[in-house]
């Protein structure tokens, strides 16, 4: 099983990217269109909650669960205005490439029907291992190996058909699994450092 999977890592990355034609027109018409910026989170927010989201991504304070909630209706209707009909979580494990783990914004409304679903719990964290999946008791969902968490100061995207989250990608017990985290920790160490020396 471990080899198969290396081998499927191998043939992933010796893939030869699409060519992609530039769009014609002045750089300013399309230039970031599919990233949700500043510019749409204050279309898309109340302005209450785009201030606590600018101040989450320039000064690192933490954002509570209802701002997360208000955070991932604006996000959403965002992307499905976009023509989005998933989501992924997007992340850099230590294979050399990236992963995601894709969901729809589909969710069964308790009658029948179906509704578009998004909360800020669903934004801020996820299980990419697939540890919640139904895999006949093999393992519980507090087991999971890893948990992909919301990186608020890297813009949400599109690509396609899908929202793209970029997200950190940590352990149960908090060690980086990802080449994000020690990124951010040494920034954050060299922030710490550098104001220290400006005082």
């Amino acid at each position: 099983m471990t080899t198969l999977r290396f081998k499927m890592v191998e043939e992933a990355i010796k893939r030869k990217a699409l060519e992609v034609s530039a769009p014609v027109g002045p750089g300013s018409e399309y230039f970031g269109m599919n990233v949700f910026s500043r510019e749409k989170m204050a279309k898309y927010l109340p302005d209450n909650i785009f201030r606590a989201l600018i101040d989450t991504i320039d000064n690192g304070i933490p954002l509570v669960r209802e701002i997360a909630d208000d955070v991932a209706q604006g996000m959403k209707k965002w992307a499905i205005g976009m023509g989005a009909t998933h989501y992924t979580h997007w992340f850099q494990p230590l294979t050399g490439g990236t992963a995601e783990k894709h969901d729809a914004f589909l969710e069964f409304d308790g009658k029948g029907g179906m509704i578009e679903e998004f909360s800020g719990k669903l934004l801020i964290q996820q299980e990419p291992d697939a540890s919640s999946f139904p895999n006949g008791g093999i393992r519980n969902t507090f087991e999971a190996r890893g948990y992909s968490a919301w990186d608020a100061a890297s813009p949400a995207f599109i690509v396609d058909t899908t929202l793209c989250i970029p997200t950190v990608f940590i352990s149960y017990t908090g060690e980086a699994l990802d080449y994000k985290v020690p990124l951010l920790k040494a920034e954050h160490a060299i922030d710490k450092a550098a104001t220290e020396v400006c005082r």
